[in-house]
């Protein structure tokens, strides 16, 4: 299993960030591997909702079939990985300091490789590829938060 922590501060209150991430239909304009998604679920937004994320790291794509677990509002939004790729991943965010308009925003994962993409030994290898996509992620969601273009 890999464990994959990211986080960035952005020149926005924690409300504007939550309503730009809340609207999971947005995310591919930000995530760097997500290339689509499909919601399979009647709701688009709240715990249960269910959506496929066609993801792309290279040359490798899959399907990444995820349901959102948790919905704190303003605070959380917590997902499971049940695609090819499984595992649970989080995001968090909160006011930064004394200073008003900043947030830290977290992005963890927690995922597990099958067996044909090397298992854990895959996962290891990865791991850097990933944090290296979800920093460059999180910089975009930075620059469309405080460009006012998201949402």
């Amino acid at each position: 299993m890999s464990r994959i922590r990211v986080s960035r501060t952005i020149e926005a209150t924690p409300d504007e960030v939550w309503e730009a991430v809340e609207d999971i239909s947005t995310h591919v304009r930000w995530m760097g591997d997500a290339e689509s998604i499909t919601f399979t679920s009647d709701k688009t937004r709240g715990k249960g909702t269910t959506f496929d994320c066609l993801t792309r790291v290279g040359p490798f794509a899959l399907v990444d079939r995820m349901e959102i677990t948790r919905w704190d509002e303003g605070r959380a939004m917590g997902v499971i990985h049940t695609g090819l790729v499984t595992g649970v991943g989080e995001f968090r965010h909160k006011g930064k300091g004394r200073r008003k308009g900043r947030t830290r925003f977290s992005w963890r994962e927690r995922l597990r490789f099958p067996w044909w993409m090397g298992g854990p030994l895959g996962a290891l290898a990865a791991k850097p590829v990933m944090v290296l996509i979800w920093r460059r992620s999180l910089r975009r969601l930075a620059d469309l938060v405080e460009s006012g273009a998201l949402p």
